[in-house]
């Protein structure tokens, strides 16, 4: 058996000699500053669209220029259709015609003067030029684009006196009646952050603070971030606010969360 060197402990002895070093809980003011956390969140409309030429025409009108405001219903770019409402007229007096050659040859089908093939063929070029009819005036709808909702024209695309093609794009339109906020935030904040949640969040180009409030918590976790998409709404009306601007939300868990 070895002889230990004198003075020299044991692991056993040593262990017994030194005590155990204790990890400090992390004072209450620390764990609050690392719970508290600054998220970065961007303003974003309710509703935005983009408006697109559905037929090929000139435009004649724009009532409504960049940065206006508008009500759902009222027109945004009116087309040059005189070309459409030519060939309306022609349509109809096609249909005109056919209706009379119609009823001239049910008369003399009554008479027994007709053949039935040739009354039935009469026929069919009525129906024929109803639905002639029936395309050029969907056609005459499309040379006025009218809002589908209320809002402001974010970017206008197009300029009078511009010819367009259909599918071209005429004006970016949003509704700003209601701006929300797109932010992140861990997962296990679920537990406690529900919509309704009251919160402040401060918008970097103003230099101010809003009231907001969660609306909707998003139907995916990431699993790899562990983290969820959550929109909330501005509370209240701001003229200052404008769909683009972006700021800092502060939420602070529960204690114990």
């Amino acid at each position: 058996m070895l002889a230990l060197a004198p003075g020299f402990m044991t692991c056993a002895a040593l262990a017994q000699a030194v005590p155990p070093i204790r990890a400090e809980a992390t004072p209450p003011v620390a764990r609050a500053a690392l719970d508290r956390q600054e998220i970065r969140a961007q303003l974003a409309p309710r509703r935005y669209t983009t408006i697109a030429a559905e037929i090929g025409a000139k435009i004649s009108r724009i009532p409504v220029t960049e940065g206006g405001s508008f009500r759902a219903g009222q027109t945004l770019v009116a087309l040059d259709c005189s070309l459409q409402q030519a060939q309306l007229q022609k349509a109809r007096a096609a249909l005109a015609a056919a209706e009379h050659v119609f009823g001239a040859n049910k008369r003399l089908n009554d008479l027994h003067s007709i053949g039935k093939v040739e009354l039935e063929m009469s026929e069919a070029e009525v129906a024929k030029a109803k639905a002639e009819v029936a395309s050029n005036t969907a056609v005459i709808s499309k040379c006025t684009v009218a809002a589908p909702f209320s809002g402001r024209v974010a970017e206008q695309k197009v300029r009078e006196q511009q010819y367009v093609q259909p599918g071209q794009p005429l004006l970016e339109i949003l509704d700003d009646s209601v701006l929300q906020l797109e932010f992140i935030v861990p997962s296990r904040w679920l537990i406690w952050l529900k919509p309704g949640y009251a919160f402040q969040v401060r918008i970097d180009e103003t230099g101010k603070t809003y009231p907001a409030k969660v609306q909707r918590i998003g139907a995916r976790v990431d699993p790899v971030s562990q983290s969820i998409k959550l929109t909330a709404a501005i509370d209240g009306k701001f003229p200052d606010l404008i769909a683009g601007m972006s700021g800092r939300v502060t939420l602070t868990p529960p204690s114990g969360q």
